[in-house]
């Protein structure tokens, strides 16, 4: 069952309309077990968290992903205080709506790549985002960042050996159209991996 509340400044108006700015929101109302819905009573939500479109009991959901990828939806329900059905809902909706994504993460050394290395570009100014697309499509890239500084682009990289690294980067990298200098940064040791923790 769902029913659809105008988020304002207020709470809720008593007939199940919630004043909180000017955008309709809908709410399932079996979320609310567990979680503080009490014959009537809610739980509250800051505007940020209406702004996100997360809310606390998400993020704290991600945080245990973070930590355990595989952590199934009973300890999960445990962790944060509410159902195994509210985190199946909630896990869903994060997935589909783009929030968070279930991937496999590989590790580098473990694999063999030991030349891991940033890769700095400075690129055309007209030429950025076709530079950074390029480089995107590159099998041998995890990531590319368009930045400021000294720097335009960052991408990352991990291959077998140091001369498959200088290979790869005088023969793909620096033949890219509209790459003016490359500089490579060799990663010496790894102190943490994976992403930041959401507050």
């Amino acid at each position: 069952m769902r029913w659809a509340g105008m988020m304002g400044w207020g709470g809720y108006d008593g007939v199940g309309t919630r004043m909180e700015g000017w955008a309709w929101r809908t709410f399932a109302l079996t979320d609310f077990a567990g979680e503080g819905y009490n014959g009537g009573a809610v739980r509250t939500e800051s505007l940020d968290e209406a702004r996100s479109g997360m809310d606390e009991l998400d993020r704290n959901i991600i945080k245990i992903l973070q930590e355990d990828g595989r952590a199934p939806n009973s300890h999960i329900a445990r962790n944060v205080g509410v159902s195994e059905g509210t985190v199946r809902r909630r896990l869903n909706r994060l997935v589909e709506e783009g929030y968070i994504q279930i991937v496999a993460v590989p590790d580098p050394a473990q694999m063999g790549l030991s030349a891991r290395a940033i890769i700095g570009v400075q690129v055309d100014p007209d030429k950025i985002d076709q530079v950074a697309d390029s480089l995107d499509e590159l099998k041998e890239i995890s990531w590319v960042v368009i930045t400021t500084g000294m720097f335009d682009v960052f991408a990352w990289t991990a291959l077998h050996t140091p001369e498959e690294l200088g290979v790869f980067l005088r023969g793909k990298v620096g033949t890219i159209p509209g790459v003016r200098r490359t500089e490579t940064f060799v990663n010496l040791g790894n102190k943490k991996r994976g992403n930041a923790i959401v507050e």
